[in-house]
């Protein structure tokens, strides 16, 4: 009798203990596309490459953790891009042309980031402006800060290490800029799996009056969510800005796109209440393969975008089907 039940208490242990927990196709999909990808080319299959797949989604990676906090309450942040450009700009006003040292200008940069979903949380909740329209609004005000800290001008001239963080693979594998998504993934999973304010996400987002009955402050935790979601777009602008080494106000646009893209594939129901990290790094897994895998086909970026479109179109539709079926 144990041995029968061994296997699915296994693997029950297993989707639990990674939050894949709805992401089981998503993951099969991932596995599915790196052996068509394995075997349609002969460099993708190397650790170079995988390496290479691992710096290029650190941006899309943190902002797509939080996107899912914002998603899993029912929520939607269409401000992420603009406010990564924002970060950037403030954090290259500070250090470059005011001379602040960087550990003055990074907290500087990631509160003024947080300080836009703390604005367009509070027209959610107190003003009840729909989700949609303040980060719309949020979108537009941040992108029109970032022009105007250098009248739409581009800084250049950050100190050596900090743009050597993020090219230096320490210990032959890590960037440091990697580094930081992998501790962020970290942290956002045990928050949502064992702490009492990441299990009031999904309570919000199943259904925020039960959850208001049951002791949960929806407004506040409304709020925080998208300060978070904020601030780590406005963290994703920094790495940006250590890996180009150098910063412009044009930096950012669609990111959000991207970002809501990968929460949608991992399995992230965009009506709030299911899903979690584990499922967005599989989703940020595959349009990182995916974008890679066409650049080593030579696929035009044109195409790359038909195609990124229609794997989004196919995951809603899964999702959609999905919660049919239920």
């Amino acid at each position: 009798m144990s041995s029968v039940n061994a296997a699915p208490d296994f693997k029950k242990t297993l989707l639990s203990a990674l939050s894949l927990r709805g992401a089981t196709g998503p993951l099969i999909g991932l596995i599915l596309l790196c052996l068509f990808l394995t075997i349609a080319t002969d460099s993708f299959f190397s650790i170079r490459n995988f390496l290479n797949i691992l710096d290029q989604i650190t941006v899309l990676g943190i902002m797509a953790v939080g996107m899912t906090f914002v998603i899993l309450i029912g929520g939607i942040d269409l401000a992420v891009g603009s406010v990564l450009a924002l970060s950037m700009m403030v954090l290259g006003y500070l250090n470059v042309t005011a001379g602040m040292p960087m550990w003055g200008a990074i907290p500087l940069a990631l509160l003024a980031a947080a300080m836009n979903g703390a604005i367009a949380g509070v027209l959610i909740t107190e003003f009840k402006v729909p989700a949609f329209i303040a980060t719309l609004a949020m979108m537009s005000i941040a992108r029109g800060l970032a022009n105007m800290i250098t009248n739409g001008s581009q800084i250049i001239g950050f100190p050596p290490w900090f743009n050597l963080g993020a090219i230096i693979r320490y210990g032959g594998f890590l960037t440091m800029t990697v580094a930081v998504m992998l501790v962020v993934f970290v942290i956002a999973t045990l928050f949502l799996r064992y702490r009492s304010g990441g299990r009031a996400l999904y309570a919000v987002g199943g259904n925020p009056e039960v959850a208001r009955l049951a002791g949960v402050n929806v407004k506040r935790t409304t709020i925080l969510v998208y300060t978070a979601c904020s601030a780590l777009a406005g963290l994703a602008g920094i790495l940006l800005a250590a890996r180009l080494d150098s910063v412009q106000p044009s930096s950012g646009v669609a990111y959000e796109l991207d970002a809501i893209a990968a929460v949608v594939i991992g399995g992230t129901s965009l009506s709030g209440g299911t899903g979690g990290v584990g499922g967005t790094i599989i989703g940020v897994l595959i349009i990182g393969v995916l974008r890679n895998g066409l650049n080593l086909l030579s696929v035009s970026p044109f195409v790359q975008a038909v195609v990124i479109g229609l794997v989004i179109v196919l995951a809603v539709a899964a999702e959609t089907f999905k919660e049919r079926s239920k």
